[in-house]
């Protein structure tokens, strides 16, 4: 029996706010004289909330103060304390983080869901933890086919292409079931800009069936150019989510589902029952040529993304980490990104010195590392970052599986009370934010984390 890591999931969607609580078990892969290899093995989820309306404010606000009680509720129902906690997630995902208080919700539930609880966005991880969360990348692994997984929730669809397992590219479409609304009285109350010369509704119209129908079909299009099944046209730029785009994939796939929208996929639902463009929009989609080939619904629907987060949000570094005077937990590290020609090149110093004073907070420095280095080489190397004169900890994460000698070596170096924090077989891109974890064995949990708030 390995160590047992407690985590939490909690996604604030554009529609529904949803926490799981799982179990992590930690084990070691590696021979009993080898170097440890820890790795997430057994993940098992121990509870699952009801699936809440995301509160509001005045328009279209996120309600801080509601989502708290709201969390504080399903802590008690599950059990668990802020103490308790080991790590996990705070995803806001779709419309939602698009609110102008989107943030300032994120940094409070982060804070008040426990200390390595994360809070995190962007539509990039977003897929990735809806494809892992509804099955759609054991089901690659499974088969050995190409998946592409469509997550649609209620402001976004989360796109996620899938090869032997493995995600090869990510895309986010402005396609959900909540960009129109409308009350019991079948008044629109609520029309997206995202939609703007493409609804033929206003707030205050009265809605029908037939213009929802209308919507629902130029959506739908555009999900199918976004699969490979028609042909390209500027519809699909213009409902492409800022700062995303994936290529269509060229060869047949099988089309996974999961979302809210995807519930409406699988069986019919009286088109007024959610006052949205859902079960029009998932009526629409299983008549189209998206459901024509071999397509899926996910193990998981509404849930998915929640499930990624609490159940795969959480990584290890190695296990030959070098730590001194560290407090744990670290969280929010912005990473900088050093080239990998720069490595071995006299200005390293330089570039480090200034990247690291230009951050608000103290960076984690992301470096390729060497392959199989000798101990020339890590001395070289260590030389280099002591002479950047780094003013605060020096948090180090390396690809390559050298960070022991590095930190040792960066110890003779540098003065004895200066942090030093070095991980390896982690992979860190520019613009990441990283949290790190108390000690697993003689491993590290660590969250990557990409804050990417479309305003």
């Amino acid at each position: 029996m390995g160590n047992v890591l407690r985590s939490v999931g909690l996604d604030v969607g554009t529609t529904s706010t949803q926490l799981i609580v799982s179990e992590l078990t930690v084990e070691n892969r590696a021979g009993s004289f080898s170097v440890p290899e820890m790795a997430i093995g057994d993940r098992k989820i121990l509870y699952k909330s009801p699936v809440h309306f995301t509160p509001l404010l005045r328009g279209e606000l996120v309600d801080g103060e509601k989502l708290r009680t709201m969390v504080a509720a399903e802590y008690e129902a599950a059990g668990i304390s802020r103490e308790s906690v080991d790590t996990g997630a705070v995803i806001i995902t779709g419309e939602t983080s698009r609110r102008e208080n989107a943030a300032t919700v994120l940094r409070e539930l982060a804070g008040f869901a426990g200390d390595f609880v994360v809070a995190t966005a962007g539509p990039d991880l977003e897929s990735v933890l809806a494809a892992k969360g509804s099955g759609a990348v054991a089901l690659s692994e499974e088969t050995g086919k190409r998946v592409l997984h469509m997550d649609i929730g209620g402001g976004t669809s989360n796109l996620a292409l899938i090869e032997n397992g493995a995600i090869v590219s990510t895309g986010c479409l402005n396609v959900g079931g909540r960009l129109v609304k409308f009350d019991e009285n079948r008044t629109v109350t609520y029309v997206s800009p995202v939609l703007r010369g493409l609804c033929p509704l206003r707030v205050g119209d009265a809605v029908t069936e037939e213009a929802l129908e209308q919507v629902s079909g130029v959506l739908v299009r555009a999900l199918e150019m976004a699969a490979g099944l028609r042909s390209r046209e500027a519809l699909l730029d213009g409902l492409t989510t800022a700062g995303t785009f994936m290529e269509p994939p060229e060869e047949d796939v099988i089309l996974s589902f999961s979302g809210g929208v995807a519930d409406c996929i699988g069986r019919d639902h009286p088109w007024r029952a959610y006052g949205d463009l859902g079960p029009i929009l998932g009526r629409t989609i299983r008549e189209s040529a998206l459901c024509r080939g071999e397509y899926v619904l996910g193990r998981e629907t509404i849930r998915a993304t929640v499930i990624g987060a609490g159940c795969h949000s959480a990584q290890l570094s190695g296990s030959t980490v070098f730590h001194r005077n560290v407090v744990f937990p670290l969280k929010n590290l912005p990473v900088v990104q050093v080239p990998e020609q720069l490595q071995r090149e006299s200005g390293l110093g330089t570039f480090l010195h200034s990247a690291y004073i230009k951050q608000e907070a103290t960076p984690v420095i992301a470096l390729p590392g060497l392959q199989s280095p000798d101990y020339g080489s890590i001395k070289a190397l260590a030389s280099a970052i002591a002479q950047a004169k780094l003013p605060g900890p020096i948090f180090l994460c390396l690809e390559q599986d050298m960070a022991k000698a590095l930190g040792q070596a960066l110890a003779l170096l540098l003065p004895q009370e200066q942090p030093i924090l070095c991980i390896d077989r982690v992979r860190l891109e520019a613009g990441s934010y990283l949290d790190v974890g108390a000690p697993v064995g003689p491993a590290l949990p660590v969250v990557i984390k990409t804050l990417i708030l479309n305003r």
